[in-house]
């Protein structure tokens, strides 16, 4: 028997290389294909070549996005490959052709923890010409900042200016970005797939059937809803407890969970009588009637209205078109499932306030702890579980843990402490709590102390700021305990903040900073030098809001 060899086309052939990559694709299909027995070969599935996906993310969205679309790219032909902008020292940039980019931006403006290293490599005046690169970026963000998508931007602008050619536009998504993130990746990829081909649409994620996640929250069940603030506090702190048991959820402790919710009836009202409209109104939505009370109670983000009701005499449908959806709200969950199994427990700080005179309330936080006065609504809390697969307690059991959780920061180091409880291990835990009074915001006091008790806390440190003339903050306690807190890093321990990202997380980064210089005789270069590749090792982990 001869062999024979698949034929391929050759590069003097009048094809572009993307023409010439789908016929090679096609001619080894129909060559190697076959049965044996004369049976026609199966359809050839093109070869488009190799699409990389880099993804940067502070919550885990641009990681799930990157993969789903990984996968859809296969379907299509492509050879693709996603990795985490931390591996970036492991590609030969000399070597890919196509690259998209995924990131989100951390708080306002900053790269997500793991694109730190990434963008520093290619801000650098010694970063590689990337003249042979064809990329785009999808840029993850949120308008309530003032740099929304920053992080994409910065990556979309310093790509072009290495040489590389965008052949797509960047896309900037808010929070409600599934639509305009599947367009950016169709049109991005049918860039490189050739016309006429019929792989080059979208493949749509299609949802379960069943089974209960962002698009269909689970509506659970409210047990408990305790004030964790003593009275004569400045602060209204809800301990919130949702049973999960029937929904099929499951999570880890450093996961999230997702909280759609609902607008107060009395903001509605005064909408509605601003309009001069009655609220029984049917207007449509996502594809069905409902009554404008109802869609203005669950479906719109009623933000503008805080500071311009609407004239009299609009009508309902006008009323609702420049409207964004509401959006879920992310809490750090408080709880392990080993230690409350068939439950989810919530940290949540009561946002109430005052604007040209009037009294306002934060939609989600006001909607926890109001709940059982809204007598109006249905009683349940649609809910599903926001995976955090960065933010986790150490697989190995022995190693030290230390946690920085002021205020609501506090919600995943009990989670955290249930963990470690659970697991049984030897590993030392310190936590840093802070707030502003011991006698009113010691928030968890009774059960800190039993951990202390138990030894499943080997120590905590508190920093209650106005318990004192000169206010005292969870970094000042850091800095204080240099020495020991040096040791224990030298021990392989891993370090946690979780809190404020505009003004407590960066303070404790700075305190941080100071450990090498102020206990382990390091210059302020080698100090940076050490933070940097905490992070590279993923033992500096941030869940910050």
């Amino acid at each position: 028997m001869i062999a024979t060899r698949t034929p391929t086309i050759p590069e003097s052939a009048p094809f572009d290389e993307k023409q010439r990559l789908w016929l090679n694709g096609y001619l080894a299909g129909l060559f190697n294909s076959g049965n044996g027995n004369g049976a026609s070969p199966a359809p050839a599935r093109p070869d488009l070549g190799t699409l990389l996906f880099l993804y940067g993310t502070q919550t885990g969205g641009a990681e799930t996005l990157a993969r789903r679309f990984a996968k859809e790219a296969e379907k299509k032909g492509f050879r693709s490959a996603v990795r985490d902008m931390d591996a970036f020292a492991e590609i030969d940039f000399s070597a890919e052709k196509r690259l998209a980019i995924i990131t989100s931006t951390y708080g306002d403006g900053e790269m997500p923890d793991n694109a730190q290293a990434f963008w520093d490599f290619l801000a650098a005046d010694s970063a590689p010409r990337l003249p042979h690169v064809e990329f785009s970026v999808l840029a993850l963000g949120d308008t309530n900042y003032a740099k929304f998508c920053e992080a994409g931007k910065n990556f979309d602008v310093r790509l072009e200016a290495l040489g590389a050619r965008r052949v797509h536009p960047r896309v900037d998504c808010d929070v409600d970005f599934e639509d305009p993130a599947k367009d950016w990746f169709a049109n991005f990829s049918s860039v490189f797939a050739p016309a006429g081909d019929s792989t080059s649409e979208t493949a749509t994620e299609t949802p379960a059937a069943t089974g209960f996640g962002k698009s269909n929250p689970f509506p659970a069940k409210l047990k408990a809803n305790i004030n964790l603030n003593q009275p004569g506090s400045a602060k209204e702190t809800r301990h919130v407890e949702i049973v999960l048991e029937g929904s099929g959820l499951e999570y880890e402790a450093g996961d999230a969970l997702g909280v759609m919710p609902r607008n107060c009836g009395e903001l509605v009202a005064e909408v509605l009588a601003a309009a001069g409209l009655q609220g029984t109104e049917n207007i449509a939505i996502a594809g069905a009637e409902a009554t404008l009370r109802d869609a203005l109670i669950r479906h719109f983000d009623l933000k503008p209205f805080l500071t311009a009701l609407p004239a009299p005499g609009t009508a309902a449908e006008a009323l609702v078109a420049p409207l964004k959806k509401i959006q879920p709200r992310l809490y750090s969950i408080a709880s392990s499932a080993k230690a409350f199994p068939g439950e989810v427990h919530l940290t949540v700080g009561a946002v109430r306030y005052e604007l040209d005179g009037k009294s306002r309330k934060g939609v989600c936080s006001t909607f926890l702890a109001d709940f059982e006065s809204r007598a109006d609504e249905e009683k349940t809390v649609p809910v599903f579980v926001h995976r955090s697969p960065h933010f986790r307690v150490p697989a190995e059991t022995s190693r030290p843990v230390i946690m920085v959780g002021p205020g609501t920061g506090i919600a995943p180091f009990r989670a955290f402490l249930q963990e470690r409880k659970a697991a049984g291990g030897n590993g030392k835990n310190w936590l840093f709590f802070g707030d502003q009074r011991s006698a009113f915001d010691f928030l968890y006091e009774d059960e800190l102390k039993t951990f202390l008790v138990d030894g499943v806390l080997t120590r905590l440190d508190l920093a209650f700021s106005r318990d004192q003339e000169e206010k005292v903050y969870v970094q000042d306690r850091i800095r204080a305990a240099a020495a020991e807190m040096w040791q224990w890093f030298e021990d392989g321990a891993y370090f946690y903040i979780c809190g404020d990202a505009s003004r407590m997380a960066k303070d404790v980064e700075k305190a941080l900073l100071d450990l090498p210089v102020l206990a382990g005789a390091l210059n302020e270069e080698a100090a940076a030098a050490w933070l940097v590749d905490l992070k590279k090792q993923k033992r500096y982990l941030r869940d910050v809001y």
